[in-house]
C-alpha cells in the first residue's frame, strides 16, 4: 500500500502533465498568436516547444538529443529505484513525497522526448529519426522581462529571450520537489543525523574505553 501511495503520486503528475500538454497542443495556436493572458501581462499561457535541455539549451551534435533522451531514460529508472528504496526504509514521508514529484516530472518530460516526434510529428526537420527526438511542450509563461541578451553573455548571448523560461507541469513538479527538499532538509534528515551522531558517540566511547584498558 505504501508503494502504491507514492508511486501513485508520480502517476497522477504524469497524467495531469500529459493531459495539459494534449489540451495545449490541440486547442491552442502555436507561439505568440495563440497566447492567452491569465493574470495581466505577467502570467500567460503560451504554446511553445523545447527541443533540448532546460532553458532551451541543446547538445551540439546530430545525435545530441538522442543522447540526452537516453540519459533521461536511465535517470528515470535510477530515481524510480531510489524511490522504492526510500519507501522500503521508511524515511521521512515528506522526503519520499518530494522524490515522487521529481520522478513524475522526469517521466512526464521523457514521454515527450521519446514519443512526441512520432505521435505529434514535432521532431526537428533535420532529426535522424522521430523516435527519441520529440520536443517537450511548454505552456506556462511568467513574463518578467524579454529582449535581446548582450553577445558577451555565455550561452544565451546575442539571442532574443525571456528572463523567465516557459515551463510545464512536469518542470514545475521537479522544481517544487527540489525546492521543498532544500527548504526542509533539516527536518527530513534529522533522524538520520541523530543516528549518525549517536553512532559517533558510541565509537568515541569504545575508543576511550580501549585506551583506558590499555593503560
Amino acid at each position: 500500500m505504501r508503494y502504491l501511495k507514492y508511486f501513485g503520486i508520480s502517476l497522477l503528475i504524469i497524467i495531469i502533465d500529459q493531459a495539459v500538454k494534449m489540451l495545449v497542443h490541440y486547442e491552442m495556436d502555436f507561439g505568440t498568436p495563440g497566447q492567452i493572458k491569465v493574470f495581466g501581462d505577467w502570467f500567460k499561457l503560451h504554446y511553445t516547444t523545447n527541443p533540448g535541455m532546460a532553458f532551451g539549451m541543446q547538445l551540439g551534435s546530430e545525435y545530441g538529443k538522442m543522447i540526452l533522451t537516453s540519459f533521461r531514460l536511465i535517470a528515470m529508472f535510477g530515481i524510480g529505484y531510489y524511490l522504492y528504496y526510500l519507501i522500503k526504509k521508511r524515511v521521512h514521508s515528506g522526503y519520499i513525497f518530494c522524490i515522487s514529484m521529481i520522478l513524475g516530472g522526469a517521466i512526464g518530460n521523457l514521454i515527450d522526448s521519446v514519443f512526441y516526434g512520432v505521435w505529434l510529428n514535432n521532431a526537428p526537420y533535420n532529426a535522424p529519426t522521430p523516435w527519441f527526438h520529440g520536443q517537450v511542450i511548454d505552456m506556462f509563461y511568467i513574463d518578467i522581462w524579454e529582449g535581446f541578451i548582450p553577445e558577451w553573455i555565455p550561452i544565451w548571448g546575442g539571442s532574443y529571450t525571456a528572463l523567465w523560461p516557459i515551463f510545464n507541469i512536469a518542470d514545475a513538479s521537479i522544481f517544487v520537489g527540489v525546492a521543498i527538499i532544500l527548504i526542509f532538509q533539516g527536518r527530513f534528515f534529522k533522524e538520520e543525523n541523530e543516528n549518525s551522531d549517536k553512532k559517533s558517540l558510541e565509537e568515541d566511547e569504545i575508543q576511550r574505553q580501549f585506551i583506558e584498558d590499555k593503560n
